[in-house]
């Protein structure tokens, strides 16, 4: 049986390229894009035939159609959509120009949009396919001081995934959105991890937290990115359309806290707030 072909985005470093080295691994063919192609193929350090590297600007359609049209070429399918690119954004909501703000919502949101765009009239035509969707534990519960808009960016992606999924359900198309809690990745590294370009004194507390990251849990990370890898893989040849996928006992731990947060909110007013109707 012919495997699925992958098309990941985001593939030259963190869970993007673990994924697409454990997937090659496999003998799985996948394309995989960068907006560095040469950094790109350092990094995976393959050149079989089951391999495409792209170089790919997810901010332009064109460029994302493009690539799309590549891969069906190479490949003659796509099969699996893994939305992985995009990068944190460290800083008080105060702090945060609109510009810094909007560039973190072009790659997080509007990037994997426009891959979604592209990519669902091949998927629709077959009628059948699996996106995932790469969020974050902070898309799920937004409590971390200093993380607001990078926490604003994966709610989105929770949000439009939900949706997503009942639109293309009818098409044999699943869609599962990931929240990885704390992987060993380069994410949280200066190359990786945007901040503030006028930052605030006052906000003394998110320096703290900043700090924290960047130096404690750098590198700390408890997460083996290899076995994220491996879950996406079995998700995606299971039966089952799982449309959450936790990763991580930290990430389980949170949404769990969370979960509990909200339903203690609403049985604290519950006779009052439901007595709206007229």
């Amino acid at each position: 049986m012919k495997k699925k072909t992958w098309f990941v985005t985001g593939a030259s470093k963190g869970l993007g390229l673990s994924l697409v080295k454990t997937l090659l691994a496999e003998d799985y063919p996948v394309a995989a894009t960068s907006r560095a192609l040469g950094e790109l193929q350092t990094a995976v350090g393959a050149t079989s035939a089951n391999f495409l590297p792209l170089s790919v600007n997810l901010t332009d359609e064109k460029s994302v159609a493009t690539a799309i049209d590549e891969t069906i070429k190479r490949f003659g399918s796509i099969d699996v959509v893994v939305n992985n690119a995009g990068y944190g954004l460290a800083g008080a909501l105060e702090e945060l120009s609109d510009a810094e703000a909007r560039a973190n919502f072009d790659i997080n949101v509007f990037g994997s949009l426009n891959v979604i765009r592209q990519v669902l009239p091949h998927l629709r035509k077959q009628m059948s396919g699996h996106i995932f969707n790469i969020a974050s534990i902070g898309g799920f519960t937004g409590g971390f001081p200093g993380f607001g808009i990078y926490c604003a960016t994966k709610f989105a992606v929770h949000g439009f995934s939900e949706s997503l999924a009942e639109e293309v359900k009818a098409f044999g198309i699943r869609v599962t959105v990931v929240s990885p809690g704390y992987f060993r990745t380069n994410f949280l590294d200066a190359a990786s991890l945007n901040v503030p370009s006028h930052p605030i004194e006052d906000y003394k507390s998110v320096r703290e937290v900043q700090s924290v990251h960047q130096n404690n849990y750098n590198g700390n990370q408890p997460g083996d990115p290899d076995k994220a890898s491996a879950a996406l893989i079995q998700v995606a040849e299971g039966k089952d359309a799982l449309l959450h996928l936790f990763l991580g006992p930290d990430a389980y731990a949170l949404a769990e806290q969370k979960m509990r947060a909200v339903q203690n909110d609403m049985d604290a007013i519950r006779e009052t707030a439901t007595a709206t109707n007229i």
